[in-house]
């Protein structure tokens, strides 16, 4: 498994600041190769809204949090050295309502 529930997913991004703010939030826009037919609609990879990402203390405590109140987990929890930037923990979760949410946290 991996972070998107997507097999064999690229994924390409970039963050845009938003006006007023030096350190976040973003707004985060993907593209996925290949990209998907958007057969259910919370599938993370269909055009528009796709999910809000919250950055955490401790991503494991918040998924385990979340589906104890009804959520449940997307894909696998990862972790990610990204040279000068540093180490991203995330994973994708559901809501009880079955919206997507990333949650994780940066070192």
């Amino acid at each position: 498994m991996n972070v998107t529930n997507i097999p064999n997913v690229r994924i390409q991004g970039i963050h845009l600041a938003l006006p007023g703010y030096d350190q976040g939030p973003t707004l985060e826009i993907f593209q996925y190769q290949p990209q998907g037919e958007a057969v259910e609609t919370s599938n993370i990879s269909r055009q528009g809204f796709g999910h809000i990402a919250f950055v955490v203390d401790d991503v494991e405590s918040v998924l385990d949090a979340l589906i104890a109140h009804g959520g449940d987990r997307y894909g696998s929890v990862e972790r990610k050295v990204y040279e000068s930037i540093g180490v991203l923990t995330v994973v994708y979760a559901k809501d009880p309502e079955g919206n997507i949410i990333e949650i994780q946290n940066w070192e």
